[in-house]
């Protein structure tokens, strides 16, 4: 089976225009819980923009579901990660300035690194997750650092799946077989949507997790945010 954890970073944003708690994050992800999310994930970015590190550590103790912090790892984000202790923890190359990822780790100039980092975190009990472009020399390195999981960036396969859905998918699939071969566990995410995820699951071995956000929170303007789940769980089985 599939997860589904839903990234509550834009309900953030929309708090935060306002000022306030409105809407109020630690009950969104709690209602995102019980409508069916096997998952929440969180981005704190250094400037606080959406979610903030004070609402990570008020979502630690009442998730019963799979928490995923996902984000740069300077030391600021290794110590909260290292206070929360989720269930995993996402690595991601934004720089602060980033509006949301746009690109993988380069997992060869970035070894050494990487390699401190995730052994750091797997010593606090941490799964490690490193989001990474569908390239095996990349996946490769990946494995050789010794991360738990990779999440295959989907922002290029989203941007093709209407010219040539066949197409856009193949490097995805050769990418997560790869990986499996190399006994990397598979997660997804970015861009992904009610019209590209039931084909990208089906077309995926090994899928462990999607993590979506952006979409999600939008079709919940319109759909309410029980049925957008759940519409989107329908999509992973």
């Amino acid at each position: 089976m599939t997860k589904l954890s839903v990234n509550i970073n834009k309900l953030a944003t929309l708090r935060n225009a306002r000022g306030g708690n409105n809407p109020d994050i630690v009950k969104s992800a709690l209602d995102c819980e019980r409508f069916g999310a096997e998952g929440v994930t969180v981005h704190p970015r250094p400037d606080e923009r959406h979610i903030r590190y004070d609402d990570v550590l008020a979502l630690q103790p009442v998730l019963t579901t799979e928490f995923n912090i996902e984000g740069y790892p300077d030391q600021r984000f290794m110590d909260l990660v290292g206070r929360v202790r989720p269930a995993q923890a996402t690595l991601v190359p934004d720089a602060p300035e980033a509006i949301t990822s746009n690109a993988g780790w380069d997992t060869v100039k970035q070894f050494d690194f990487l390699t401190e980092i995730v052994k750091e975190l797997k010593q606090q009990g941490i799964r490690t997750s490193i989001f990474i472009d569908p390239v095996q020399k990349m996946i490769e390195n990946a494995a050789r650092l010794g991360t738990d999981r990779v999440e295959l960036y989907t922002e290029a396969y989203a941007r093709g799946y209407t010219k040539g859905r066949e197409k856009a998918i193949t490097p995805y699939r050769e990418a997560a077989v790869f990986a499996h071969q190399h006994d990397l566990e598979i997660n997804a995410g970015h861009d992904l949507d009610l019209e590209n995820l039931q084909y990208f699951h089906q077309q995926i071995p090994h899928l462990k997790e999607v993590s979506i956000g952006h979409a999600l929170i939008c079709d919940a303007i319109y759909l309410g945010l029980e049925n957008t789940i759940q519409l989107y769980k329908q999509k992973l089985t």
